[in-house]
């Protein structure tokens, strides 16, 4: 949460603290967590190696492999960080690679594994939208709109905050009404979130004063604080 809001240095505190605890319980799924927040955190402040250097480690942990189905869900959690980190580093085909590796991963499980230590869960959907973000952040954003195709309709993915992303390819492409479609998409599955982060709202309030304002648009700009 404190990631998405952008609060970096108490990201770091809660990260921290969370790694000391997860030791501390002897717990593998919660060290593997910790440990993919760390990453998000380091990937943040452009450390990418030391982010790959984290999930990897912590996907390779034996212990993850022997707490089967959850363990190879937390795995595929790990490795799909680690594939759009790779992605933000400018490492299209590490990012593929590791991409392939978290499908493998989802499609072994067959549907959805919740994790509690998440707050969600793992499954092809979830690899497919970080996919979208990723294809964006290597650079290619027609890549990003073929990955977010699959997508469609929105109610087969069980991470539609994630949503925003795909609506950020469709903006880097200047397809306005798609754009506001996938935020509508995130609204409706993560409504919390896409009205807080930021970046979300930028993205809200850009649309609002760059074309036409549909009824939908002005409910989220209302949902999201925002003045018209």
């Amino acid at each position: 949460m404190l990631v998405k809001l952008d609060e970096q240095q108490l990201g770091w505190m809660a990260a921290d603290r969370a790694r000391q605890y997860a030791g501390s319980t002897g717990d593998p799924m919660q060290s593997a967590e910790a440990a993919r927040q760390l990453a998000v955190l380091a990937r943040r402040a452009g450390w990418h190696d030391q982010a790959l250097s984290i999930t990897l480690a912590a996907a390779d942990g034996p212990a993850l492999r022997t707490a089967d189905p959850d363990g190879a869900a937390q795995r595929g959690l790990l490795v799909q960080s680690a594939a759009y980190t790779a992605a933000r580093a400018g490492d299209a085909d590490g990012m593929r690679e590791l991409t392939g590796e978290a499908v493998a991963i989802a499609t072994a499980l067959r549907g959805i594994t919740w994790l509690r230590h998440h707050g969600g869960g793992f499954s092809p959907a979830t690899v497919q939208l970080h996919l979208v973000s990723a294809e964006y952040s290597a650079g290619d954003p027609s890549r990003a709109l073929t990955a977010a195709k699959a997508l469609i309709p929105p109610a087969a993915s069980d991470g539609g905050a994630d949503y925003s992303d795909v609506a950020t390819a469709y903006a880097a492409w200047g397809r306005r009404d798609d754009c506001v479609c996938a935020l509508l998409a995130a609204e409706r599955m993560a409504p919390q979130e896409t009205h807080t982060r930021p970046a979300v709202r930028a993205m809200v309030q850009g649309l609002l004063v760059s074309g036409r304002t549909t009824t939908e648009l002005r409910g989220l700009v209302a949902c999201s604080g925002l003045t018209f």
